[in-house]
């Protein structure tokens, strides 16, 4: 009797057993998911709120270089105002400069034609354009010449035009001419200083002797 008992309670506590076992393995089986799920999830986030830090530096960085580029504009828009301003004054000036000039021109030329109106060379000279040529008779060197016309308040004359170049030539007669070439040989300049520009000679002239004919 008592072995019967015992057999049995051994069996009901091994049943028991048996069961405790199936019953926290089935409950093991959805914890595990739960927390795999959860694992996930806490993940997924980490990386949201990885991308969304990322995004926020990006977008500030965006907003600060447009912010840049804005004020440069801003400061080029002013600096192409101001030159323009300036470009605009400086017209200004020149076109008032060049009304002057043109006025002071017209005076000149009006003022130099009342002049060659008027008889203003003394006898014995002779008159051409606005100038007045004496030709003297006697035969001197090219420094007594112009030392001649230097002591009478003139010089050795320059010519300045092609029309004048005539008129001397026709004078037929050999004159000596403001020109040398004494201060640097091949290097011709008139008596006043200006370099000779050759647009009226014609080879040989000029000649190493200063002369013209």
């Amino acid at each position: 009797m008592d072995v019967y008992i015992n057999n049995q309670v051994t069996e009901e506590n091994e049943n028991r057993a048996t069961r405790r076992v199936k019953t926290e393995t089935h409950r093991s089986g959805p914890e595990d998911s739960g927390r795999r799920l959860y694992r996930m999830g806490a993940v997924s986030f980490g990386m949201l709120c990885v991308l969304q830090v990322t995004l926020n530096i990006s977008l500030r960085l965006v907003y600060a270089e447009r912010d840049q580029l804005h004020t440069r504009y801003n400061n080029l828009t002013v600096e192409r105002d101001q030159l323009q301003t300036r470009y605009n004054n400086l017209a200004e000036e020149r076109d008032q400069l060049q009304t002057r000039n043109n006025t002071l021109t017209k005076e000149r030329d009006r003022l130099q034609n009342l002049i060659c109106e008027k008889p203003c060379c003394f006898d014995g000279w002779r008159k051409f354009d606005c100038s007045c040529y004496f030709l003297s008779t006697e035969e001197k060197t090219w420094e007594e010449s112009r030392q001649y016309c230097v002591n009478r308040g003139a010089d050795l004359v320059i010519i300045n035009s092609r029309e004048e170049q005539e008129f001397l030539f026709n004078l037929n007669k050999r004159v000596w001419i403001g020109l040398t070439d004494r201060q640097r040989e091949g290097t011709w300049k008139w008596v006043d200083g200006t370099t000779l520009t050759t647009e009226y000679w014609y080879d040989p002239q000029p000649n190493n002797s200063g002369r013209f004919w």
